[in-house]
C-alpha cells in the first residue's frame, strides 16, 4: 500500500505541475488505532512553481488538491501557502500531520522547518478551543443518551485527553493516541476501559450503536462540566506569531524546491 500511495502522489505532482514536499497518514490509522477495513486518509503538503504566486489573481486560485475516493485510498492536499497561513493559527489538524508516525514521502527542508517554528511559537489557546469544541459537538451527536454510538467515543475522548495534555504543559499534542492515554489518563479502571475498545476496534468488532460504558461516558461527561464556559486566554494566552518568519520560510522553500526552474 505505501508503494502503491507513493505511485499516486507522483502522479499528482506530475498532472498538477507541483512538488510535493511532505506527506502522511492523518486518520485512525496515524492515531494508532485503526480497523481491519480503515482508509487510508493521505494528506500532503505540495508548492507551485514561483510563477503561479506571481500573479494578480492569485486569490482566485485553488489552493487545495482533492482525489477522487478510491477503493481505500482518501488523498487531499494542501499548498504551502495556505498550510503556512494555518501553521501561524496553530491549526491542530496541521499540526497532526506534521507528528504524524507514518510518513509517506519527505523531501526537501520544509516539513522540518515547518515543526521547528511550531516549537518555537507554539501557542496552545487554539488548540485548546478547537478540542473543546470537537469533543463537545461530537458527544452531543453521538454519545449522549443510555444507547451511543460506541466508535464515537474515540472522537470525543481524543479531544478531551489532549486538552489535559495541554493543561499538564507537557507541549504540543501528540498525533498517537495511546501516547495521550498513557500520559494523562491516572485511573486503572478507565485506562483499561479505553484499552478494551481500542482492541475491539482494530479486531474489527462491530462499533454502532450500544449500551453506554460507563468508566468511559462518565469521565467524558465530568470533563465537559468542568471545561463548560472555560475562558483559556489569560491562562495560556501568547504573542502572535511573527508573519515574518513564516513569509522567510514560504521563499526560502520556493529556492530550494524550484532552483532548477528559472
Amino acid at each position: 500500500m505505501r508503494e502503491r500511495i507513493q505511485a499516486r502522489l507522483q502522479d499528482i505532482e506530475t498532472r498538477e505541475k507541483v512538488r510535493i514536499l511532505y506527506a502522511c497518514e492523518a486518520g485512525s490509522r496515524a492515531w494508532g488505532f485503526p480497523s481491519v477495513d480503515s482508509d487510508y486518509d493521505v494528506r500532503f503538503i505540495y508548492l507551485h512553481p514561483r510563477d503561479w504566486y506571481l500573479s494578480i489573481d492569485l486569490e482566485r486560485k485553488r489552493d487545495v488538491i482533492e482525489c477522487p475516493i478510491d477503493d481505500q485510498l482518501d488523498i487531499t492536499g494542501w499548498d504551502l501557502r495556505k498550510a503556512l497561513q494555518l501553521l501561524r493559527k496553530f491549526n491542530p489538524p496541521l499540526m497532526e500531520w506534521l507528528g504524524s508516525p507514518i510518513v509517506y514521502w519527505e523531501e526537501f527542508t520544509t516539513a522540518a522547518q515547518m515543526r521547528k517554528l511550531m516549537s518555537i511559537y507554539y501557542s496552545p489557546v487554539a488548540c485548546l478551543y478547537h478540542y473543546l469544541h470537537m469533543a463537545q459537538g461530537n458527544y452531543r451527536e453521538y454519545l449522549k443518551g443510555p444507547t451511543v454510538w460506541i466508535k464515537k467515543y474515540f472522537y470525543v475522548l481524543r479531544p478531551i485527553l489532549a486538552i489535559n495534555w495541554i493543561e499538564r504543559d507537557l507541549g504540543i499534542v501528540p498525533t498517537e493516541f495511546q501516547a495521550l492515554v498513557e500520559k494523562v489518563v491516572d485511573s486503572p479502571e478507565l485506562k483499561a476501559e479505553i484499552g478494551k475498545l481500542i482492541e475491539a476496534k482494530r479486531r474489527g468488532e462491530e462499533m454502532d450503536r450500544g449500551p453506554r460504558i460507563a468508566p468511559i461516558s462518565d469521565f467524558i461527561e465530568s470533563e465537559l462540566a468542568r471545561l463548560e464556559g472555560k475562558q483559556f486566554e489569560r491562562e495560556y494566552d501568547k504573542p502572535a506569531a511573527p508573519v515574518s518568519e513564516f513569509n522567510d520560510l514560504f521563499r526560502s522553500a520556493l529556492d530550494e524546491v524550484w532552483s532548477d526552474v528559472r
